[in-house]
């Protein structure tokens, strides 16, 4: 399919060939990403329809993140009145810490995820879908 091995080809085998290698490395590039093939995945059972908006981010997480640029705004005007920065700057590190610890579980169910997906593809359509809907209490 590369377009290197079609220089000699018609302009139509030229021109077919150039838009299936980009499809394919559109297809490699969404694979690759955990959450993007998870969305690819879900798309195609169904769970989300064509068009419709992914989900909005949790109340929870805008709130932490509220807080987070209150803090910000803090550590900035503590600083510029000379104020002590030595607690704002711990309250900020442990909120980063929990971040990354959140990203980071995260990352690893829509890794998870994947694989037991992967892994029930042998058992057909509906083994995927329960192992999928298992696997979002991660």
């Amino acid at each position: 399919m590369h377009p290197d091995n079609f220089v000699n080809a018609t302009e139509m085998e030229r021109e077919l060939s150039l838009k299936r290698s980009s499809e394919l490395n559109d297809a490699y590039r969404t694979l690759r990403d955990p959450v993007a093939r998870v969305e690819y995945l879900l798309s195609i059972e169904g769970a989300r329809k064509e068009g419709e908006h992914k989900q909005q981010a949790p109340p929870e997480l805008l709130e932490e993140v509220f807080e987070l640029n209150e803090s910000l705004d803090e550590l900035r005007e503590a600083r510029e009145s000379g104020g002590d920065l030595a607690a704002l700057k711990a309250s900020l590190e442990a909120a980063r810490d929990n971040f990354q610890k959140k990203s980071r579980r995260s990352r690893c169910a829509v890794a998870r995820s994947g694989r037991e997906w992967d892994a029930a593809l042998d058992g057909g359509a509906a083994m995927r879908r329960k192992s999928w809907h298992g696997s979002m209490n991660c």
